[in-house]
């Protein structure tokens, strides 16, 4: 396994690893996220959205992807941004073929992305993902890299179908 930069005629490839990577996670991620949710993210289903989104960072930010190569074929990739206000490196998108996930492919595009942001004099990495159970494998993959969580919560309200307050009987 090769570790080498983007390379814009790989894109199809990329995005079609990235779909059979992240279909199982989606289709966990229906069933356990609030449907008005879901649907203001994914009015169009996942598939488009993960489509679009992946396309404008390989097409606006190719310098910041690196692709994991086997032979031919292009079997990861990670995506770095860097926050020089803060001192931090984020790992914005990891995404490994299924068909070569828990064979070292993440660590090894983690550790490439760690010297990156080393070299870039930052102090501190960051990755986010999901806490539903399609994204346990993720979570599980960070917490063995070393990867400390910060609780964050973030709640949704549907003002469509809610009132604003509930009255201080209920």
């Amino acid at each position: 396994m090769e570790i080498s930069p983007f390379e814009p005629e790989r894109k199809a490839e990329i995005l079609s690893l990235s779909v059979r990577s992240w279909e199982p996670v989606f289709s966990q991620l229906r069933k356990t996220v609030p449907g008005f949710v879901y649907d203001s993210f994914y009015p169009n289903g996942w598939l488009e959205r993960q489509l679009a989104d992946l396309s404008l960072i390989l097409d606006n930010e190719p310098g910041n992807v690196r692709v994991a190569v086997d032979g031919d074929e292009a079997i990861g990739w990670v995506c770095v941004r860097l926050h020089p206000e803060d001192r931090m490196g984020e790992i914005y998108v990891l995404a490994v073929d299924p068909s070569r996930q828990r064979q070292g492919v993440a660590r090894a595009l983690m550790d490439h992305a760690f010297q990156e942001i080393r070299t870039a004099g930052m102090d501190m990495v960051m990755v986010e993902t999901g806490d539903d159970p399609g994204h346990a494998a993720s979570r599980a993959t960070y917490e063995a890299a070393g990867f400390e969580r910060w609780p964050v919560v973030r709640y949704f309200k549907d003002l469509r179908t809610v009132p604003y307050f509930r009255s201080a009987q209920e």
